[in-house]
This record gives C-alpha cells, structure tokens and sequence, in this order.
C-alpha cells in the first residue's frame, strides 16, 4: 500500500466503509421487492457485513500500509454489490420488470461474488501482516489471482452473452444459470485448483502456528479460534439447525473477521488462551450435563416409574448440583493441557500458600514470596513493600 498521502489513507477507509453501510441499508427494500425479505436471514447477513466491514475500516485506518484491511473492506463492498444487483436483477427479469436500463448493470454486478471470496481467502493466505511469507508462496499468490480472474472471465463471458441474446434465465439470486454449472474443463483449469489453493491456505497458517513463538503465534491462534468457531458454529451449525434457526446461527461467521482484526491490532492478544480454555471447558460441561439429564430423566421414567414432571425436576435439581464441581474439574483439565501457563501459575500459588503455613522467618516469607511472583508471573523485577512504609528490591531465587 502507498503511504498516507496516497489514494490510501483513513479518509478512503472511512468513504468505503459509508459505501458499503449504503449499500446495506439499499439491501432491505430490494430484498423486499423480490420477495426475500425474511428477518433473521436478513440481520444475520447485515450483522457479517457490517462486522467485516468495520474491522476492515480499523485496520485500514491504523495500519494503511497493511493491505489486508483493505481487502476486508472491498470484500465487504463487492459482496454488497452484487447481492443488491442481484435482488435488482430478479426483479427486472424474473419478475418481468425489463423496461430499465439498470437491468443489464444489475446482471453484471451479481459475479462480483467470486472476487469477493477471493479476497477473503487472500486475508486468511496473507495472515497477519500482508506479505506471503517468501518467493514461492508471492508466485502461489500470483497464480491463485490469475485463476481466479479466469473464472471471473468466465462468469461475464456468459452473462454478457445472455444479455445480448436478450436471454437472461437467473435464480433466485440472481445468477445466471449458465454460470451456475460451468462446463468441466472450466472446473478443471479453475476451480478444482483455486480449492486446492484455499487448503494449502489454511495449512500453510496450521504449520506456521506450529513453528511460530511469542507475539506471532498468538496471532495465529486467534486466526484458529475464530476459524473454529466460523466453521463448527457458523457453517455446520446452521447448516444442520436450519430454518430462522440456522440463519441465526450463522452469525458465528462474523467471529472470523473478529479474530483477524484482534490479531492484527493486537488487542488483548494474550487473552487467547484463556479464552479458548473457557470456551472448551464450557463446552464440555454442557455436554456431560445435558448427558446426565437425559439419561436421568430417562432412568426415573423408565426404571422408577415417576411422572415426567417429577423425572425432570429431580433431573434437574442432579444436574444443577453437579455443574460446580464438573466445571472445576474439567477447567483444571482444559487449563493444563491448553492454558499452561495459567496451570502453572495456579499451581505456583497453591504451592507457596501450603508452604506459608509453616513459615516463620520474615526474610524467608520474602524470599519465598518473590519467587512465587516471578514464577507465577514473570515480570521484568519484583519490588516489596514492608508495613514500615520502606521499599526493598528483591531478587527473586
């Protein structure tokens, strides 16, 4: 990216983000237009849009020179344009509203879809600084972009032909149909290899979080996690919930372009761990005791012969009883084995009260305590404070 003076600068960040607010905004009347207005798919869609659109602008405009918010910001913009042209489109062809002459530029707008993945891909390749991590990984990026621009020349070689054949057959989103189904050698020479691409993308990340240490490796772990959570909750999740259900589901996408923006500001960067402790710890204690509940329920119904009402209320009050000491066991588990140095910290502390008990000796107590500090927590030097209002530097043993 150019420097602030260029074309780059936070004033551009803060005009494409308006853009793409507007064109949010234009999405709720033209989904209604063509009759796809329905509202948790509608506020999950805008809820994404506007989530990627606002990490995109931050980072922009604290980090022009790092390119990959402005890759968020034109894949929230292309992705705008061509879910709005293609509402528009559906509307002029299928609905047969053909009289207006946005109609072809509707139909044109909607294969921006595909430049739009492609920038989010390069975003996840290009993790957290913007550079490929070496010359063979700039000539993979090169390649993924040519391909990518084929299949796009593709797209609008047959959407311009149906429009100059004054033959234009969309779905409901406005694709051409044509495009929806491309001939075998175009899967062939473009989209088999550009989703090879995406996973040699994503590995790529896997194995530098493996080599990675300090700042960068939590980074990269912020990447994963909201990875994870775009893939398990947002796509699989919804996909099998379905109905207003799974819309509402798949809101978890936007934990992807949050993670990415907290890793690249590094923003309570350290917090991951913590955050994916907690995360795991809970999510297995609701496992265990939602399996104990039912196979409580299904026990006093079955075995005992209770009435649903009291099977589920004796159920209730087991599993309720058992959440606080699960929760600890499990989140001592999850902590030593994904927080290590919470684990360790807290097993620093524990130590050192068992020893308090039996201290005796000021100097000892001191000395004991520093060391505590500085194991627990590492800082660059431990000072102690005595109720005689003195200071005394310790050095920790």
């Amino acid at each position: 990216m150019t420097d602030q003076r260029g074309v780059w600068t936070p004033r551009t960040a803060l005009l494409l983000g308006g853009l793409v607010v507007a064109l949010v905004a234009a999405s709720v009347p033209l989904a209604g237009l063509v009759r796809q207005l329905t509202v948790p798919g509608e506020a999950a869609t805008i809820i994404q849009v506007l989530v990627s659109a606002l990490v995109g602008v931050i980072v922009a405009r604290h980090q022009p020179r790092n390119p990959l918010g402005w890759l968020l910001v034109f894949f929230t913009l292309l992705i705008m344009l061509s879910l709005d042209g293609g509402y528009y489109a559906v509307y002029c062809y299928t609905l047969g509203h053909t009289g207006s002459w946005l109609a072809p530029a509707a139909a044109l707008l909607v294969p921006l879809w595909a430049p739009a993945a492609a920038l989010f891909s390069l975003v996840i390749a290009l993790f957290p600084d913007g550079r490929p991590a070496g010359p063979r990984w700039r000539a993979v990026v090169r390649l993924y972009v040519v391909l990518v621009a084929g299949y796009l020349v593709f797209s609008y070689a047959e959407t311009i032909g149906a429009l100059a054949r004054h033959d234009v057959r969309l779905t409901g989103s406005g694709d051409v149909l044509a495009t929806q189904h491309p001939p075998v050698w175009v899967a062939a020479l473009t989209l088999i290899p550009i989703s090879l691409l995406w996973l040699a993308f994503a590995a790529h990340q896997v194995l530098s979080w493996r080599r990675a240490t300090g700042e960068r490796r939590q980074q990269l772990k912020w990447l994963a996690a909201g990875a994870v959570v775009t893939i398990g909750v947002g796509v699989v999740g919804s996909s099998a919930a379905g109905g207003p259900v799974g819309e509402l589901l798949s809101i978890a996408i936007v934990a992807l372009p949050a993670s990415i923006g907290v890793g690249i500001g590094k923003y309570r960067l350290y917090e991951i761990d913590r955050l994916i402790s907690r995360t795991l710890a809970y999510a297995i204690v609701t496992g265990l005791l939602i399996g104990v509940y039912a196979g409580l329920v299904l026990l006093t119904n079955g075995v005992f012969g209770l009435h649903t009402p009291v099977a589920v209320a004796a159920s209730t009050l087991a599993a309720a009883a058992l959440f606080a000491p699960v929760r600890r066991r499990v989140q001592h588990a999850v902590d030593r084995r994904f927080n290590r140095a919470r684990y360790d910290a807290d097993q620093t502390v524990t130590a050192f009260a068992a020893r308090l008990k039996d201290a005796v000796e000021l100097d000892a107590v001191r000395d004991d305590l520093a060391g505590a500090v500085y194991r627990a927590l590492e800082p660059a030097h431990v000072s102690l404070w005595l109720s005689r209002g003195t200071q005394e530097p310790v050095r920790p043993s």
